[in-house]
């Protein structure tokens, strides 16, 4: 199946590549208005690395004589400052480690599948440091906010990757979500977002990519249209192109109103909106207790903290106060510890695979808040976020982001382990 035939038609990333072969524009054009459009947020950090004259080099070097072989051909595509890009620094959100790790001698491997399908990769995104917060604040390099409103903080960690998808400096953004880091600002920002099976992330495809916690880090997406979901999924990792199943034919579950507990009135608002949708396309909505969830941080923070202190041993001195103490408080669990919280990890997600027994997908919130204001007190805003996004991480479930930019918040569909190539088949008609 060639990507002409299995892109959506609706596709931005279609109704682009359908520009380039009627020759109306071209790469080196697409990329000038993007970069043009970068960096339009308060703080003028969407992108923490830049180099508008390698870009338009790599632009110029597209030849259409290779475009159905390369699916991103001539697309704008932003990547998260985590992942090695030759001739740039990678600074994992940190002015420490972008000194310490210098400018990068070969490409990530995530950097060189997106050069080889042909994508023009637009400059190194902000992040929440280390990818170890979920506001997109930073004392190195600034809080990022939102390009279309200023008072708003992004959402963390791939905050720069939502604000150049925001922006239109890109189409696309790579991002990593390790406990909602693709889903939040994706929700925050009314943007699209894929967080890829934790299966996918293989160590070849982590190569060059700087890890928080390995067993819960997972690559993704953040993009406008749920229609170029299955490219982007394809590109990234390989996955087939598969059918959307009729609606008619889903059992969707619910977390009870005891989960929902704290959900502010527009975020209750939105969610009821994708319940109505939903029901009046004949999927099935049914209510399930969600009392196994409400332990989730329990035990993900301290596994996740383990697994930073180890990483970023010996450096937490560098990182602002919250992070420190992070690590701090990740060195002092002991090996025994750390195995009966594996043991409760085994557990819990035993129990959460056996509600794909009764359901096809499950649908929640991706936070409990509809916006983060810039310059509020965020001490409490971790912890409420987690408690929605840690069930799929513990798990390494699958989850689309589906938002709309005219209204508040937005929802996350979870899929069972490994189904990718489905969820984000199905997300092209949910809307």
């Amino acid at each position: 199946m060639s990507v002409h035939d299995s892109t959506p038609s609706h596709s931005p990333i279609a109704a682009l590549r359908g520009q380039y072969l009627r020759e109306q524009t071209t790469p080196l054009a697409e990329l000038d208005a993007a970069l043009a459009r970068s960096n339009a947020n308060g703080r003028h950090n969407t992108y923490l690395a830049q180099d508008a004259v390698w870009s338009r080099a790599e632009a110029a070097h597209l030849r259409l004589e290779e475009i159905d072989s390369q699916p991103l051909w001539g697309v704008p595509v932003s990547l998260k400052d985590c992942f090695d890009l030759a001739g740039f620094t990678t600074s994992c959100g940190s002015s420490f480690y972008k000194q310490e790790h210098g400018i990068a001698a070969q490409d990530s491997a995530v950097a060189t599948k997106l050069r080889a399908a042909g994508a023009v990769i637009t400059g190194k995104t902000h992040l929440h440091q280390l990818a170890y917060g979920i506001t997109g604040e930073n004392r190195d390099f600034g809080d990022c906010l939102q390009p279309r409103e200023a008072r708003l903080l992004c959402g963390g960690s791939s905050s720069g990757a939502a604000a150049s998808v925001q922006e239109g400096s890109a189409l696309a953004a790579i991002g990593t979500d390790t406990g909602g880091s693709i889903r939040t600002p994706a929700a925050l920002c009314g943007l699209s977002g894929y967080r890829s099976s934790i299966t996918l992330n293989t160590d070849v495809l982590w190569q060059g990519g700087a890890h928080l916690a390995p067993s819960f880090d997972t690559l993704g997406w953040l993009y406008r249209d749920l229609a170029d979901g299955p490219l982007l999924g394809h590109t990234l990792f390989d996955l087939p192109y598969a059918v959307a199943p009729p609606l008619a034919s889903l059992r969707i579950g619910l977390p009870d109103a005891a989960f929902l507990h704290d959900c502010e009135p527009d975020v209750l608002a939105t969610l009821h909106h994708w319940h109505s949708h939903l029901a009046a396309q004949g999927v099935r909505l049914t209510p399930f207790d969600a009392t196994l969830w409400q332990g989730a941080l329990d035990i993900f923070a301290p596994i996740q903290a383990s697994e930073a202190a180890a990483l970023h041993h010996g450096h937490f001195h560098h990182f602002e106060p919250a992070i420190a103490e992070r690590l701090a408080w990740g060195a002092a669990f002991t090996p025994s510890d750390i195995a009966a919280l594996h043991l409760r990890l085994a557990a819990f997600r035993e129990q959460t695979a056996a509600l794909f027994q009764h359901f096809d997908y499950l649908l929640l919130p991706c936070a409990p808040m509809s916006a983060l204001y810039a310059g509020a007190d965020h001490g409490t805003t971790r912890a409420r976020i987690l408690r929605y996004t840690a069930p799929a991480s513990l798990c390494g479930n699958p989850v689309i982001t589906l938002a709309d930019p005219h209204r508040p918040g937005g929802v996350q569909l979870l899929a069972p382990l490994d189904s990718d190539a489905s969820l984000l088949a199905l997300s092209t008609v949910l809307v």
